[in-house]
């Protein structure tokens, strides 16, 4: 499992969730998407995000969200500038073929990390093409009544016109 001890901000390691029945194709998928999401999600830096991922096809599922590695780096910058101590800890790694899923337990305040009463439960559905991230889709559950809110106050916006599923 990945660390999450309240205020230091969870580290996703491949090691933790590796299975021995993937295939050597599924294991390199889920290390770029380890990768990716680390950097993005937990560290927060775009720099490397925009550069190691950016630059082709990315197609966004999540209506809120535009397209390509660009469109979802802006998006959670907006997201950092209200809640900078915004966070992932994922819980499970899943992969078949050419998807990765990850199941988290996200949260917007360090104080809250580690507390399954607090912040959202994510499922992150990526599919790789050729080892490179191609898709997204997402499916969010507020836990509290203040992440509820949260999904009300911000949801709405269409930032793609991709079908969901």
């Amino acid at each position: 499992m990945s660390q999450s001890i309240n205020n230091k901000t969870p580290q996703i390691t491949f090691d933790n969730h590796v299975q021995k029945h993937w295939t050597k194709q599924e294991t390199e998928n889920v290390k770029v998407v380890i990768d990716f999401f680390q950097h993005l999600m937990n560290d927060h830096d775009f720099d490397y995000t925009t550069k190691k991922f950016g630059g082709r096809s990315y197609i966004q599922h999540n209506r809120a969200i535009p397209n390509e590695i660009e469109g979802v780096v802006g998006y959670v910058k907006t997201m950092i500038n209200r809640f900078p101590e915004y966070s992932f800890d994922v819980k499970k790694v899943f992969a078949d073929g050419n998807y990765v899923v990850l199941h988290s337990h996200a949260t917007m305040q360090a104080k809250h990390r580690g507390n399954e009463k607090k912040g959202f439960i994510i499922t992150d559905t990526f599919k790789l093409i050729d080892g490179k991230l191609a898709e997204h889709w997402d499916a969010i559950q507020p836990i509290d009544f203040i992440s509820r809110l949260l999904m009300l106050a911000t949801g709405g916006a269409i930032g793609n016109n991709n079908p969901t599923f």
